[in-house]
Order: structure tokens, then C-alpha cells, then sequence
């Protein structure tokens, strides 16, 4: 009974230890393959699975900036057709503004010569202005204008010295005899005229001269002075009239070149 037991025993601590053994053996080679053999070990799972090669970013290219669209040769046309339609038209608005700040310039010169004549003053530096703004186109009107300022002539001077010429003017002149003086006044007593013509005894006439004075129409009174008796007795004040005329219609002048435009071509 014990020699078999004993037999039975050892057998069974035998086969623990083989066991073991084995299975030692086995894990060894286990591990062994697992590490000579990495696809195996992927496919169980014990071994990282290798992270995929990065790949390098594109390196940014340096595109050139789109160039803007050259348009058709006929809208390039017609755009530089309507600039010179617009820079025509600031050209003319620009000769337009500067015609009228000239033509301003020049009626103020104008009426300042004409109130320096009327009063009876100097030019004075007018005398320039007007030679600069009118003496090309009117020089003969500039200078009446100037040298009438220098010997002016006054409008109240005339009256008042017509007025002290009316007895002689009514009366005529030494060469007539003492019959034409008679005659004269014979018929300045009645006198028979159209209704629709004035009266053209020497009384009558000499009112109507002084009235055309005093209007300021010179020209109109010193044509009926003309036709007076006595008109030879008016030589001093014949010639300061004519004097007066011809200022002012040299004043009419230039006033009428500054308020229109000037020629084509200056």
C-alpha cells in the first residue's frame, strides 16, 4: 500500500514540474516570436501600430495679382472721347468766368472815369487803367477822356455861363447894321410857324437851348446855339461845349466796349 502511494505521488510532482516547464518553454518562445516577428504582434494587439508619415504642407506659390481687364479698343475710345467733352467744357466755363471778371473790371474803370469827368477831378491813376484796358481797341476815345480831364468841363459851369450870354445871343452880332437889328426885333414880336414846328425867333429858340442845357443835353443846345443871332458873341463857350460832347460821347464809347465781349480772336 505505501509503494504504491509513494509511486503515485512522485508521479504526480513530476508532471506538475514538466508542466511548468513547458510552459516556460512556451512563453519563451512566445516572446521570442513576438519580437522577431512584428506583424504577429500587430495581429494580437500587443505592438503600436506605426503613425502614418507626415506629410509636408504645400508651400504657398506667389500668385500675381489678376491685371484688370484692358477693355475693347472701342470703349477706350469713347472714354478718352468723353474727357475731351468734359475738359472742353471746363475750358469754356473758365474763358466764360474770366470774360465776365474782365468785362467787370472794365465797366468799373469806365464809370469811374465818367464820375471823375462829371465832377470835374483829375483821373489820377485812372489815366493807366484806361490806356491798359481800352487804349488798344479806343485810343483816340482815351485820349479825349484824358485830356478833357485835365481841362474838365462841367455841366452847371456851361448853364451858368449861358445864361450870362443870353442878351447877346438873342441880340446878334456887331457886323449886323442898326435896319437888321430892327428887323429882328420887329419880328420877334409876331412871328407865324406851323403848328407842328417850333417857334424860330431868337427868344424862342435861346429857351429851348437853355431847357436842352439843363437836361444835360449839350449836343441838341449847342446846335440850336448855333442857329441863335448872337452866336459869334459864344466862341469861349462854344468850344468848352464841344469839348463836353466829345467827352462824353468818348465815355459812351468805352462803357459800351466794356459791357459787350470782345472780338473773336484777342
Amino acid at each position: 500500500m505505501n509503494g504504491s502511494g509513494t509511486r503515485s505521488g512522485m508521479g504526480w510532482g513530476a508532471r506538475l514540474l514538466v508542466g511548468f516547464i513547458l510552459v516556460l518553454i512556451g512563453a519563451a518562445g512566445a516572446v521570442w516570436g513576438l519580437a522577431h516577428y512584428h506583424q504577429a504582434a500587430r495581429l494580437l494587439g500587443v505592438a503600436p501600430v506605426a503613425a502614418p508619415p507626415a506629410t509636408p504642407a504645400p508651400k504657398p506659390t506667389n500668385v500675381p495679382p489678376a491685371s484688370p481687364p484692358v477693355p475693347p479698343p472701342q470703349a477706350g475710345d469713347s472714354r478718352i472721347a468723353s474727357l475731351e467733352q468734359r475738359l472742353s467744357r471746363v475750358e469754356d466755363a473758365t474763358q466764360h468766368a474770366e470774360g465776365s471778371a474782365g468785362r467787370a473790371d472794365a465797366l468799373v474803370i469806365a464809370f469811374a472815369a465818367r464820375r471823375a469827368i462829371d465832377r470835374g477831378v483829375a483821373l489820377g491813376y485812372l489815366e493807366n487803367l484806361l490806356a491798359e484796358q481800352f487804349g488798344a481797341q479806343h485810343p483816340a476815345a482815351v485820349a479825349t477822356i484824358i485830356t478833357t480831364s485835365r481841362q474838365p468841363v462841367l455841366l452847371n459851369d456851361l448853364i451858368d455861363q449861358y445864361e450870362a450870354l443870353g442878351p447877346d445871343l438873342r441880340r446878334g452880332g456887331p457886323q449886323d447894321g442898326w435896319w437888321s437889328t430892327v428887323q429882328r426885333e420887329f419880328g420877334s414880336l409876331v412871328e407865324f410857324h406851323r403848328a407842328n414846328r417850333p417857334a424860330a425867333n431868337a427868344d424862342a429858340r435861346y429857351s429851348r437851348a437853355l431847357q436842352r442845357l439843363e437836361a444835360g443835353d449839350v449836343d441838341q443846345a449847342l446846335a440850336e446855339t448855333m442857329r441863335l443871332p448872337g452866336a459869334a458873341h459864344a466862341d469861349a463857350w462854344t468850344a468848352s461845349a464841344r469839348r463836353y460832347v466829345a467827352a462824353h460821347r468818348a465815355l459812351d464809347e468805352i462803357e459800351s466796349a466794356a459791357l459787350l465781349p470782345p472780338p473773336s480772336g484777342h
